[in-house]
């Protein structure tokens, strides 16, 4: 990855989803309270994320969230496989997520995202 992206992606699942929707912002996931940041990973990144931390998992969400709406919060972190990863070090607030919908994963492994 040279330049780095404007917009990442958070797996949700269906009840980190209506949490977000009915407060309008999430604080994050129980290893994102632990780490003291939200993780996110970038496009390339995802399906990796997926197999790692949510293998086996059904009824999950992605959520793109732009970047640039969250400022200094963001922080790009070396990672699984010394990869640049974008981490939050803030909640997220529903108005960063310019897309929101069901995780779409074909039998290949291939992602449909949302828009």
């Amino acid at each position: 990855m040279s330049a780095l992206p404007d917009h990442a992606w958070k797996i949700l699942t269906g009840e980190q989803k209506d949490k977000l929707l009915a407060e309008g912002i999430f604080h994050g996931a129980q290893v994102d309270l632990a780490d003291g940041y939200i993780h996110l990973s970038a496009e390339p990144q995802v399906a990796g994320t997926l197999d790692k931390h949510f293998a086996e998992q059904s009824g999950l969400w992605l959520a793109r969230v732009d970047l640039t709406r969250l400022g200094a919060s963001v922080r790009w972190e070396l990672s699984r496989g010394d990869a640049l990863f974008p981490h939050i070090y803030a909640p997220l607030p529903l108005s960063a997520v310019t897309a929101l919908g069901p995780l779409q994963r074909a039998a290949d492994g291939t992602i449909t995202y949302p828009v």
